[in-house]
């Protein structure tokens, strides 16, 4: 059976209050290269529906390191969505990377906003048992 892979990125830059997004980039990755993202009406649903999973973890780990204290300077994250060809979603992989402005991330932090992006009310309502995997390191 042939599987369908989708993969999109996000870069981010960051302001206070609060880790309020400045700077915002999407990308995808189609015939072979990284090219930008346009979300408009003609986007093809099921990258839609990748989007939305990515937005909404970008949301739920810039707002986790909100209430951990912690101020962000940039981020980047992929997503990578494998489906069966009749598109039932087998794999979910999120990984992440931040820049914070000042400080260090502790291990309780990095666990409790992973822990945070995997209820985002998006992931909340994947309905399915694939093998799901969420990462999130901080660089200096």
């Amino acid at each position: 059976m042939n599987e369908r892979i989708f993969r999109m990125q996000v870069s981010c830059d960051y302001q206070e209050p609060d880790n309020l997004v400045a700077r915002l980039q999407v990308k995808v990755f189609e015939d072979e290269e990284w090219q930008a993202f346009d979300l408009n009406t003609g986007s093809p649903g099921f990258l839609v529906f990748v989007y939305a999973v990515l937005s909404c973890q970008q949301m739920h780990m810039r707002l986790g390191c909100v209430g951990c204290g912690l101020n962000l300077d940039s981020a980047s994250g992929e997503i990578e969505v494998v489906t069966t060809e009749d598109w039932v979603i087998t794999r979910l992989q999120v990984d992440f990377s931040a820049r914070l402005k000042a400080g260090t991330a502790s291990a309780e932090d990095v666990a409790t906003i992973i822990q945070r992006m995997k209820n985002c009310p998006v992931s909340r309502n994947l309905v399915f048992s694939p093998h799901s995997e969420t990462t999130l390191e901080f660089r200096p």
